[in-house]
């Protein structure tokens, strides 16, 4: 069997790196499971994968579910775009899906170039590249594996996490006294004086 040596790289941390192995006959879903985990993503976000030449063009787009266009629902009137139309928001890159696709029908270069894309409302790019394959006789069930870490992904802090809403009552006394010490809701004589002034 032939396992494929991988480097994981996340530019926005400085020496983020992951070294990673999978069989050749693994596919896509196998890597972005174990990329999330050796990473420490949540896992419950949308990811992609970009098989991308020497210059990290992106060639095809490899899906966690079926991306493609559902040809049947003719409910809905589909806008037709030009080739040359700026605001295309379809992809032009032929697409996969994760599941279906398997790592050595995609791997045509020696350093062949990957970017893994996780989260698209809030994307985290990690730029992958092939470092060696190796012929193994090793038990397929130890794959796919993480073999090396260096440095972890910034904590994010979510907003659930600063305010606890059950906790938070604007109605608090303590709030009221500070704000409200010494203000009488009846008392409304410095108006008056306002007026004089004008």
């Amino acid at each position: 069997m032939y396992i494929y040596k991988f480097k994981v790289y996340y530019d926005e941390v400085e020496d983020f790196v992951r070294d990673v192995e999978l069989l050749a006959t693994d596919n896509f879903e196998s890597f972005h499971n174990l990329l999330y985990q050796c990473v420490g993503l949540k896992g419950n976000e949308m990811a992609s994968f970009s098989i991308c030449d020497p210059k990290w063009n992106k060639q095809k787009e490899i899906t966690l579910v079926d991306m493609g266009d559902d040809e049947e629902a003719t409910d809905v009137d589909v806008p037709e775009y030009e080739d040359d139309d700026t605001f295309v928001t379809k992809s032009n890159l032929p697409h996969f899906v994760m599941q279906d696709s398997l790592l050595k029908d995609f791997i045509t270069d020696p350093h062949q170039h990957i970017i893994y894309e996780y989260d698209f409302i809030d994307p985290k790019l990690f730029y992958i590249e092939l470092q060696k394959v190796v012929k193994s006789d090793e038990d397929p069930a130890l794959f796919p594996r993480c073999t090396y870490k260096s440095k972890e992904m910034p904590v994010q802090v979510v907003k659930s996490d600063l305010v606890d809403d059950d906790n938070f009552d604007f109605e608090d006394e303590a709030m009221d006294d500070e704000f409200n010490d010494g203000y009488d809701e009846d008392d409304f004589s410095g108006l008056n004086e306002l007026d004089q002034l004008v």
